[in-house]
């Protein structure tokens, strides 16, 4: 099969691509070159437009640079490749057994509160425990696309009901900056100063409990009670679809006895009505 494709005039040139990917990786030529099996004199003659990578090379400079999997893409057609990963709709045929094991996941995290969102952090599936704690907020924020940032942040939403809103603002921010810098994500930034400006206030100092020293937790209020959550990201090994790549599971754990007692007694009560906001 012929793997060349036709380059738009607009597309930046694979070298120009590669060169952003390994600056914001903070990698030298030599020390890329020595982890792809190449040399420095050929990656600078790849940058400047002095040669062409050969499909394999190219592959390795990615995964050297851990270059996102639909940026991966962008580098092979800018290479005159054609894409190597596919990006199937959740809702397609082939995955159909994903979905039944994502919605098995949810389920089995109940009672503690847990959904699954894309790379710019709009929610794709949600357990009956979420969609508890984020019952009450304006319904603005439960039109699809649901963003947890948005949720999180909005004044509407759930920040008037955080109790170390400004730690958490802050560690929110930071991440998706973070995130930022990783992926290039144009949507991500956008996403990022959007919420950055909503207004907040700040509830004053926040001690955290001593059974959540091990990491931030997440205080807020529910039903006239403060819950504490710590939160466990979790992603998929060595994806090869787009779709697949961005796809991140967020479970709130209880990071103390009375939280933990609240999902079982109280949360767990709820169920998602239908398609309710972000359930599968």
């Amino acid at each position: 099969m012929n793997r060349q494709l036709v380059r738009s005039s607009d597309t930046p040139t694979v070298g120009i691509l590669l060169r952003r990917w390994r600056d914001r990786r903070g990698v030298s030529q030599l020390e890329l070159a020595s982890r792809a099996a190449s040399s420095a004199r050929h990656i600078s003659f790849i940058e400047t437009g002095r040669a062409k990578p050969s499909l394999a090379l190219l592959m390795r400079l990615a995964e050297e640079l851990d270059v996102p999997v639909r940026e991966r893409n962008t580098l092979l057609v800018a290479a005159g490749f054609a894409p190597a990963f596919p990006e199937t709709p959740l809702d397609h045929p082939v995955m159909e057994t994903l979905n039944g094991e994502l919605d098995r996941l949810l389920a089995a995290h109940d009672p503690n509160p847990t959904l699954i969102h894309d790379s710019v952090y709009n929610v794709v599936g949600a357990n009956r425990s979420l969609l508890a704690l984020v019952s009450g907020v304006a319904d603005h924020l439960l039109k699809p696309p649901i963003n947890t940032m948005r949720l999180a942040l909005h004044p509407e939403g759930l920040a008037p009901r955080i109790r170390n809103i400004a730690q958490w603002r802050a560690h929110l921010l930071g991440q998706m900056e973070r995130q930022i810098v990783m992926s290039g994500s144009a949507a991500l930034a956008d996403l990022c100063e959007e919420v950055a400006a909503y207004p907040f206030t700040d509830r004053g100092p926040v001690v955290p409990a001593v059974d959540a020293a091990y990491a931030l937790p997440l205080l807020i209020e529910w039903e006239g009670r403060q819950l504490s959550f710590v939160t466990m990201l979790t992603t998929f090994n060595t994806p090869l679809d787009v779709t697949v790549s961005e796809l991140a599971i967020e479970t709130f754990l209880p990071s103390d006895a009375e939280t933990a007692a609240a999902l079982r007694d109280k949360l767990t009560e709820v169920r998602p009505p239908g398609h309710g906001p972000g359930s599968r």
